[in-house]
């Protein structure tokens, strides 16, 4: 199978980085290289651009769509999370602009054997990076206690059925092993209600939502990897940070705005005295969405929200 992946809100992206023929530029998320290919082909000889992702089947697949752009390229197989130490000396002057398209891929997704789809049979594994480790979905699903079963599927997936669906799967789990993908779904569509089955997304769309972000310490890498990479940008580089729930939107927002505005006054005060000053502004005070002709396109859109974030001048 060819990694293939649409991406998303292509043209506000390209529109916010603005791109400069020589510049400097990053994808932390590079997937299939889809934004990747569209920054690339606006830079020259003289642009460099670094490439990053977690799953070294994307990795080569990018370098190879890479291939025919003139500017000089960077590939590293890594967490994005990581910049600081990725960047190095090669990249100290700081980048021009950067973009992080958080979630999983559609190739992943397609892809059984990667065990993220609720819709194919396969494996339950959900690691992004095959090669990190071997704790994956099964062994959340096989030793969580009932009680932080119902906290990941409850918090992460945002999931109302949490605690029953918890429940089913500790039950289960004393009878067989539930180690596919389609044995879990099984286990939670028993235990949904039929009634509040008949309307929205599928029944286990929540809770592969909430094991995938548990087995990769999604929200751990956003949090800390959203300020390494502004601090990664050059003075008036721009952060375009694309997001696909309402967890990962409200860490971005949240440290956007810490970093506009890290003033730690009291409210009451007159004037500020913690001499606190930010080194970003916010380019959108409300995240870019879609317009109708991408969704039709392409329904993955459907949730992704772009911010974007520039770096003050020095």
């Amino acid at each position: 199978m060819s990694y293939e992946h649409v991406p998303v809100l292509l043209t506000q992206t390209l529109d916010a980085l603005a791109v400069k023929a020589g510049g400097t530029y990053a994808d932390g998320t590079l997937g299939g290289g889809g934004h990747a290919s569209a920054v690339c082909e606006k830079l020259k000889e003289s642009g460099v651009f670094l490439g990053i992702d977690r799953d070294r089947e994307a990795l080569v697949a990018a370098e190879e769509r890479l291939r025919p752009f003139l500017c000089k390229k960077v590939f590293v197989h890594g967490n994005f999370d990581a910049i600081t130490e990725i960047r190095g000396s090669e990249f100290q002057r700081g980048f021009d602009g950067a973009m992080l398209d958080l979630g999983v891929s559609s190739y992943q997704l397609d892809k059984p054997e990667r065990g993220f789809s609720y819709m194919q049979d396969g494996p339950l594994d959900m690691r992004m990076n095959a090669e990190e480790n071997g704790f994956n979905a099964a062994d959340v699903v096989a030793t969580y206690s009932e009680q932080d079963l119902t906290r990941i599927i409850r918090v992460y997936g945002e999931e109302r059925w949490a605690s029953r669906i918890a429940q089913f799967i500790v039950r289960e789990r004393k009878k067989r092993p539930i180690c596919t993908t389609g044995t879990l779904s099984e286990v939670i569509k028993a235990a949904i209600p039929a009634s509040a089955r008949r309307d929205g997304p599928h029944p286990a769309k929540r809770t592969f939502q909430a094991l995938r972000i548990e087995v990769n310490d999604e929200l751990g890498s956003l949090q800390r990897g959203v300020g390494a990479w502004i601090d990664a940008l050059a003075p008036g580089g721009r952060l375009a940070v694309i997001t696909f729930h309402s967890l990962e939107d409200r860490i971005v927002k949240d440290i956007f705005r810490d970093r506009e505005n890290p003033c730690t006054c009291p409210p009451g005060l007159p004037q500020c005295v913690c001499g606190k000053v930010g080194d970003v502004k916010r380019v959108n005070r409300k995240p870019i969405i879609a317009g109708s002709h991408e969704l039709e396109e392409n329904p993955r859109a459907r949730s992704a929200k772009l911010r974007i974030v520039e770096k003050k001048g020095t």
